[in-house]
């Protein structure tokens, strides 16, 4: 059994309030909920507009199903929204 992390970095430069913000981010992490069975949330700068930290954690049999799993998550986040994946971080533990 292996537990699988995944911290990614996102930039929204159309951002202009913690509102707007907060709508990209429960939508994003809502449909990574729903779509991978995975722990998913905001881990760092809450209180910054255009910064959106995404940290997301789930167990997998083997290091190669986390591997894929965490490379299906970041192509369908770049698929689902606009903002840029600017930093990336795996863990596989």
């Amino acid at each position: 059994m292996k537990i699988a992390i995944l911290k990614i970095k996102l930039y929204a430069p159309w951002v202009h309030s913690l509102k707007e913000k907060r709508m990209v981010v429960k939508s994003l992490l809502a449909k990574i909920r729903n779509k991978f069975h995975v722990s998913a949330a905001e881990v760092e700068d809450q209180d910054v507009h255009q910064s959106i930290i995404i940290g997301i954690a789930s167990i997998v049999p083997h290091s190669a199903q986390a591997d894929a799993m965490m490379d299906e998550i970041v192509h369908f986040i770049e698929q689902s929204t606009e903002a840029e994946i600017v930093e990336e971080e795996r863990e596989i533990r």
